[in-house]
């Protein structure tokens, strides 16, 4: 019988193992069977960890977004101004879930098919995490961000990105890396540029307000 030590390293090869199936045969063929297979475990061991193939895969994603995550509190908590931290950020935010959706693209589609709801919350979550991340960002004051409102700032630059991740992507876009580079780079550095440009005291108060109203 496994121990609790043995469910998070049989938890990690599970997703490991997933995440080249997703890659190699899609979500839609992917089977539990096969999933334990690849990871050299029995099938009842998927099941102590995962309750159906569709978390699994969830999994895979939750796992990914982490990572991304991860990187995103190490560039906003890393050295130099806050505006090229904040660029750098948000072009991240873009980069890292491309490389992963490269090889996995049909797999997101088919299971975003089969497992919307779950999927569509998950991703709540990981905007509302990485938002938080940007916030926290922007309250460090170096007198270049004018920022009257970090939460609703935050908010808005995740939407705004929003609009580059993989799903918005079509499979031509998905092949062209320095494509989705350089539109990711343009569109964080109009965004700071938004930012770093001071507004005159009635435009402040009235972004300030509008954020207020629109929460």
């Amino acid at each position: 019988m496994p121990t609790a030590t043995d469910v998070p390293a049989a938890r990690e090869r599970i997703l490991d193992a997933a995440d080249r199936l997703l890659a190699r045969f899609g979500y839609r063929k992917m089977t539990v069977e096969d999933i334990a297979q690849e990871a050299g475990i029995g099938k009842g061991t998927v099941y102590l960890s995962f309750p159906s193939k569709e978390e699994v895969a969830l999994g895979c994603i939750d796992r990914m977004v982490a990572q991304v995550i991860e990187r995103l509190e190490a560039i906003a908590g890393g050295p130099g101004p806050v505006g090229e931290r904040l660029r750098d950020l948000l072009v991240e935010r873009v980069l890292g879930r491309f490389d992963y959706a490269r090889t996995h693209a049909a797999s997101i589609d088919a299971l975003l098919a089969g497992a919307r709801p779950s999927l569509l919350t998950r991703r709540a979550g990981h905007f509302s995490t990485e938002a938080r991340v940007i916030e926290r960002l922007l309250r460090q004051e170096d007198g270049e961000i004018a920022s009257t409102d970090p939460a609703a700032d935050a908010d808005a630059l995740i939407t705004a990105t929003n609009a580059l991740l993989p799903y918005s992507l079509s499979p031509r876009e998905l092949g062209n890396r320095a494509g989705v580079e350089r539109r990711a780079l343009a569109v964080a550095s109009l965004l700071v540029r938004g930012l770093t440009s001071p507004l005159p005291p009635r435009g402040r108060a009235a972004r300030a307000s509008h954020a207020r109203s629109t929460r």
